[in-house]
């Protein structure tokens, strides 16, 4: 994949001494007393249809229009791109809307209440969840699910990944665009009391995950979407 002056390399990525981007160091991927689990067929044949309806019937007007808000709203890219934990461990590049004021050499922080780097259609994105609409894209390149926990930025994981017991485990299966969790409502700011009840989520959303599961989990997702998440910031 190509990326263009509209794409932003986050605050997740260094200059080495040639002066090429590489992401920040990641605890090694430890399985704790379980296996990588595969993706079972049915669900990746349901990711893939449902991501190539959604980019060719909704992103290829969204992005456009969503585009344009966007750089009117600040200067700075279109795109907020962040390397995430994926399945196993492995990082990826994880897409999603710009919601906040451009700054390529940021360091990492959480976003708050009222946190000033929000712009205000940022906000409406993020309360909304339509910011995180291009991960379809990373759903098609098969870095993603369209279920599944949620990944996190490289350094939200390495505050986590010796502390809470069997934190690795939430990375047996691919992360998804939405969770059990997030639609529980544990999503936003999380400290290590709400890391751990996330990861109860998440583990339980593993060993009984299904498609009638997923299809609960995407109903209750809409649901937030229409009424609005109030960690949603």
């Amino acid at each position: 994949m190509k990326y263009s002056t509209d794409t932003l390399r986050l605050d997740t990525t260094y200059f080495d001494k040639e002066g090429t981007t590489t992401p920040t160091s990641q605890p090694k991927f430890t399985a704790v007393g379980n296996q990588p689990t595969a993706t079972p067929l049915g669900k990746r044949a349901f990711d893939v249809l449902m991501a190539s309806f959604v980019t060719l019937a909704v992103l290829s007007w969204m992005i456009p229009v969503i585009g344009l808000l966007v750089k009117l709203s600040s200067p700075g890219p279109i795109f907020f791109i962040q390397w995430r934990t994926g399945r196993n461990g492995q990082r990826f590049r994880c897409l999603k809307f710009r919601t906040m004021r451009h700054n390529e050499v940021a360091p990492f922080k959480q976003a708050s209440a009222e946190d000033p780097r929000i712009t205000k259609i940022g906000k409406f994105l993020r309360k909304t969840n339509l910011d995180e609409m291009p991960q379809f894209l990373n759903v098609l390149w098969g870095d993603m699910s369209i279920v599944g926990p949620r990944p996190h930025a490289l350094e939200h994981d390495a505050q986590y990944w010796d502390v809470v017991p069997n934190f690795p485990n939430r990375y047996l299966v691919k992360p998804g665009i939405t969770g059990l969790a997030q639609t529980r409502g544990l999503r936003g700011e999380a400290g290590l009391r709400d890391m751990e009840q996330r990861l109860k989520l998440d583990q339980w959303y593993i060993k009984k995950r299904s498609a009638t599961l997923d299809v609960k989990i995407c109903w209750w997702t809409v649901e937030k979407m229409i009424k609005g998440d109030e960690k949603a910031y």
